[in-house]
């Protein structure tokens, strides 16, 4: 065998088990995913008493299947770090591996809610962290397989999902203070520490739909690119 096969086979063997790692923590990505949502069903089936049009999904905690909540933010954050590992060697630029970090961080926030719940001090900086970092990690991260030769036929999808997850930010953001400005238009004080189970009259209580929409989109754009990884992984190796 000729010095220059000798140095070729290694580098097939090693495309071959990047390919394989690409694979594999793809379909765990969409997977991970679509547990998420079901999850997420099975929270409003089993906690009916939490109004979903305004009580955020983290208070399912208050309830009696707090351990449900605590399994799909479990899930939530492997479908995010197992998508770092599925599309790693295929995102060339240096914006484009920032975005992998930024994708990273969403995992260990979305852990990070799994263990401190609504009730502990740290689940707010667990859900900024978590909720902040996907859609910059979408973005740059899109962006950055749209240039490639192999992504570049699926551009606008990329593009187009990756928008949707600032936008329900926005939403999110958006819908919290219509609830808040309502409230106080109706005479009521603003107490953190007080526990409301009913909005008054008056208040439009839509925050608990945009978190919602904020799922469905963050788990979306996941479960597209994993997709996506996948069948440009298998049209590489053939």
């Amino acid at each position: 065998m000729s010095a220059s096969s000798n140095e070729i086979l290694p580098k097939i063997a090693n495309g071959s088990r990047v390919a394989t790692v690409s694979q594999v923590a793809g379909r765990v990505a969409l997977m991970t995913s679509a547990a998420t949502l079901v999850f997420l069903i099975a929270l409003h089936i089993l906690s009916p008493e939490f109004d979903p049009s305004w009580r955020m999904v983290s208070e399912y905690a208050l309830g009696d299947y707090g351990w449900v909540l605590s399994l799909m933010f479990v899930v939530w954050a492997l479908s995010s770090l197992a998508l770092v590992f599925a599309i790693w060697s295929q995102v060339k630029t240096i914006a484009g591996k920032i975005g992998l970090f930024f994708l990273i961080a969403t995992g260990i926030g979305e852990a990070m809610a799994s263990v401190f719940d609504i009730k502990h001090p740290l689940h707010e900086l667990a859900a900024f962290i978590g909720i902040l970092s996907l859609p910059v990690a979408a973005m740059l991260i899109s962006v950055s397989l749209g240039r490639t030769e192999e992504w570049f036929a699926v551009k606008k999808t990329l593009l187009w999902t990756a928008n949707l997850t600032w936008i329900s930010v926005l939403l999110l953001i958006g819908t919290f203070i219509l609830m808040i400005v309502t409230f106080t238009q109706t005479g009521n004080q603003v107490d953190p520490t007080a526990t409301v189970t009913v909005l008054p009259e008056g208040v439009i209580g839509l925050v608990g739909w945009a978190n919602r929409l904020l799922i469905l989109v963050y788990c979306v754009w996941v479960m597209i690119v994993a997709w996506l990884a996948g069948n440009v992984t298998r049209s590489r190796s053939l």
